[in-house]
């Protein structure tokens, strides 16, 4: 079976970076992320949210566009937001954790930390790596709230307690990489 891919792979008239595009986000965080359409439903963070589980079963994945590297990014990004979970861990506790993790030492896929550099082409110049560092934190940021959100409600109703069905999710790694 193969793994779940980005519908945002043939998207055009996007600018690129580091081969990660810089799609419009509905979000209210401040950051170069292009406005999204009234009319969006969702957009790449709720993909990535939403294909996270079941691609964290695969070891292999083939990048068939931009779209599945921004979709890569941020899978490794929400297990790392899991990894700093516990089952003990409030809601106003867990915001501020991953509040934290997602404002500081923002790694692009430029960066020698990052796991999978190699499946990403180099970055132009030192204004194009600034760019891509904003908006990745921007998406950070917007994934970490809506992760907070996901991860603990129960069928739509807000609850204090993490959901037991994504902290299972916390020793099961993408590709069996984690971003550090």
């Amino acid at each position: 079976m193969p793994a779940y891919h980005s519908s945002y792979n043939s998207v055009e008239n996007v600018r690129v970076i580091n081969g990660i595009p810089l799609l419009p986000l509905l979000t209210k965080t401040r950051g170069p992320a292009p406005y999204a359409d009234p009319t969006m439903i969702s957009d790449a963070i709720d993909e990535a949210l939403e294909l996270f589980r079941p691609n964290s079963f695969f070891k292999n994945f083939e990048i068939k566009g931009a779209g599945d590297r921004l979709l890569i990014y941020v899978i490794l990004f929400v297990s790392q937001c899991l990894g700093k979970l516990r089952a003990s861990t409030t809601q106003a506790e867990a915001t501020k954790a991953l509040y934290t993790l997602a404002v500081t030492s923002v790694v692009i896929p430029a960066d020698a930390k990052f796991p999978l550099a190699s499946m990403y082409p180099a970055v132009g110049d030192r204004m194009e790596s600034d760019m891509l560092r904003q908006y990745l934190q921007q998406v950070r940021q917007e994934t970490a709230q809506r992760l907070v959100a996901r991860v603990y409600s129960d069928n739509g109703q807000a609850t204090q307690q993490p959901s037991k069905w994504w902290l299972c999710f916390q020793k099961r790694h993408f590709m069996g990489k984690v971003m550090a």
